[in-house]
């Protein structure tokens, strides 16, 4: 999922994320009249389907302001690989930046400087501590996923009892954190059910699975998994998968990969809880170019949430998430 990628030598270049369209590098002038129709968007990392989903989205919306889009990424979702990313728009400096913050401490100052070019900056996805750097902040409301998570985790389980294990990826990352967190909170009201704790990933599958070796034999009562994003979702289906412990213990992740959908469809998943990217990438576009406007900017956006079982699934295939645009 991740494609080695050397960063910082290509000062200002902006570089197609693989699996969308084309367009200019920032700083040039599509429009011809002198003003910079150029953005850029900054995802958390390269060839994910959720951010890939946001990427259409975006294009769709910039071709329709009559803007151009380019897209870089990180190969993965770390801060010291984004930051020279960031840092680079300086020097070819588009008219906004949308970004999805790997640190919502640590990228603050790159951020800042771009800003301080006179970039527009709008936030999607992910977010900083600091809400004075971005004009909007397009996300799901995180908590309210993590919520949604643990009804579902209740309702699978049916009243019986057990321990369910939280499964993040990295301190720091807001969304993720903020799931986790809506999901412990809403666990409290199921008696039936306890809280395993939280187990950090690092944003990797092979972590993911790891972890649940580790509490299925820490943990006989095991009862369910949430797994707070794709790649930990993928790699809870494989701790699972070796232990023979499919089906035996409730599975719900968080997004709607191909992979995560084929996980479902064959009983690996019981639950995903599926955000809608492309209507985050679209309002990011919107927001950003209202700014550069001079129109009136909507501060917070929520997209929406749909929890998504084996009964529901087909109903539900708009929200699955795309793997080229």
């Amino acid at each position: 999922m991740r494609t080695a990628r050397i960063v910082g030598t290509a000062i200002g270049a902006v570089v197609v994320l693989a699996g969308c369209g084309g367009g200019q590098v920032a700083g040039e002038n599509p429009s011809g009249d002198g003003g910079n129709k150029q953005l850029v968007l900054v995802p958390g990392v390269q060839n994910e389907p959720f951010y890939i989903s946001m990427q259409c989205g975006a294009e769709e919306e910039a071709r329709n302001a009559g803007y151009t889009l380019q897209t870089n990424a990180p190969a993965k979702f770390d801060a010291t690989l984004q930051e020279p990313i960031v840092t680079a728009l300086a020097a070819n400096k588009p008219a906004g930046l949308l970004i999805a913050p790997t640190d919502d401490v640590a990228m603050t100052e790159p951020i800042k400087q771009v800003k301080a070019q006179g970039v527009v900056v709008v936030e999607v996805d992910t977010a900083l501590q600091d809400t004075s750097v971005a004009v909007s902040t397009v996300t799901s409301n995180n908590e309210q996923g993590g919520r949604l998570a643990a009804q579902t985790i209740a309702q699978l389980t049916a009243g019986k009892s057990g321990t369910v294990l939280i499964l993040d990826t990295i301190a720091g990352t807001s969304t993720t954190n903020a799931r986790a967190k809506g999901f412990e909170d809403e666990l409290k009201k199921f008696p039936s059910l306890k809280s395993g704790g939280v187990e950090f990933t690092q944003n990797e599958p092979d972590q993911a699975a790891s972890k649940v070796t580790a509490a299925l034999a820490a943990k006989p009562d095991l009862i369910g998994i949430f797994a707070t994003n794709l790649n930990t979702g993928e790699g809870a289906a494989t701790g699972l998968r070796n232990a023979n412990k499919i089906g035996a213990v409730n599975l719900v992740g968080f997004d709607a990969s191909p992979t995560e959908v084929e996980g479902l469809k064959a009983g690996e998943f019981q639950g995903l809880i599926a955000q809608d990217p492309a209507t985050i990438g679209r309002e990011g576009v919107k927001q950003a170019v209202a700014q550069i406007e001079g129109k009136s900017v909507q501060r917070n956006i929520e997209a929406p949430l749909v929890a998504i079982t084996k009964e529901n699934m087909t109903a539900n295939e708009k929200y699955f998430y795309k793997t080229n645009c």
